[in-house]
């Protein structure tokens, strides 16, 4: 059986970068890109801002609060779009099995791969000094013999960091992992894991696949195949969307109907031109609120199209209690038979 070799790029605080590099005089500043009223949020930082304490999905106001000399630039996504264009052609000089994941990341299979001494950490290397030569921009690269684990390797040694997982490595490493590097594992989950007395994967090999589905229910599969370093998933070329959304955060809460329904005609202005990029059948539409005490709601609804009074009835539906709102989003979610997403009519 051919021993696979995936690599994960990760650009290196992309937005930011791009941002710096168009303007050299902010390099030596902390810069982040996002909103900058009330309630907006940082999408991503530079190192210099990380050394503040500043992180991505931070709220700004509090990012101020610990950065009094932060730099926040308005977001460009196609700036952005065009950059990690360029980015994505550099991956197919190498493979033609490229998966994007986000505008700054991706999975590449380079197991078939001649170059370089069949080598996917020489493969790694040029991908990365070729962005460089390219975009002037970093990446960091993790090479591993499969996707999970090439995910976590190119986070470990980041910025501009390399690291790479032998097959013959695999058990050693996994079994030193702390479980918060596992995905799905979050503030909660941590919790309960270390309160269970599991605080690295070779504690959590001991359960059995059973005990670890007793204790953590539907995730404590997750957990068993994750803490053993086990992951089957193909890397897929062209990977189409399932959904595509928009959402907005008002600087103060809505209550007026009229402003909210003004507020969701301009957001499904935003999701038909999104919608352009993704042309498939449609599933269902669906509406989010975020109410003022944070709490969420969302309804959809079967659908094959992306009709504006499909989406005003749901957000009737979700204010019947006339609480204000401090987050509205739609989306549309596509039709997907036995994992082939359908093309349909854009019109």
């Amino acid at each position: 059986m051919l021993n696979r070799k995936i690599i994960h790029i990760d650009m290196d605080c992309f937005y930011a970068a791009i941002e710096i590099r168009d303007n050299p005089s902010l390099k030596d500043k902390p810069v982040a890109v996002g909103g900058d009223s009330a309630r907006s949020v940082l999408c991503t930082c530079n190192y210099m801002a990380r050394e503040f304490g500043v992180h991505s999905g931070m709220a700004t106001q509090k990012a101020k609060q610990l950065c009094k000399q932060l730099v926040i630039l308005p977001v460009c996504f196609e700036k952005y779009k065009a950059v990690s264009k360029s980015i994505i052609d550099v991956f197919y000089e190498f493979t033609p099995l490229v998966e994007p994941l986000a505008l700054d990341e991706a999975y590449l299979d380079v197991s078939l791969n001649q170059d370089y001494n069949n080598s996917a950490t020489f493969i790694a290397k040029a991908i990365v000094e070729r962005i460089w030569q390219k975009e002037q921009l970093r990446a960091s690269a993790g090479v591993a013999p499969n996707k999970f684990l090439a995910k976590i390797a190119s986070g470990l040694n980041k910025p501009n960091g390399l690291y790479v997982i032998a097959p013959k490595q695999v058990d050693d490493f996994i079994k030193a992992l702390p479980v918060e590097k596992l995905f799905g594992v979050g503030r909660v989950m941590l919790e309960k894991l270390h309160h269970r007395g599991l605080k690295k994967c070779s504690e959590v090999q001991q359960l059995s696949l059973l005990q670890l589905i007793q204790e953590f229910g539907k995730f404590g599969q997750t957990l068993y195949h994750q803490s053993r370093g086990h992951d089957d998933r193909v890397v897929e070329p062209n990977r189409p969307r399932k959904s595509v959304s928009v959402e907005t955060t008002f600087e103060q809460d809505r209550r007026d109907f009229n402003l909210i329904h003004q507020d969701l005609r301009d957001l499904h202005a935003r999701l038909v031109q999104r919608r352009v990029e993704c042309p498939y059948k449609i599933k269902s539409q669906f509406v989010k609120i975020k109410l003022t005490n944070f709490q969420v709601k969302s309804a959809e609804i079967g659908s094959h199209t992306d009709d504006l009074s499909v989406f005003v009835n749901l957000l009737k539906r979700l204010l019947v209690q006339a609480q204000p709102i401090r987050l509205l989003g739609i989306g549309l979610r596509f039709h997907v038979v036995e994992g082939v997403i359908e093309q349909g009519s854009l019109f």
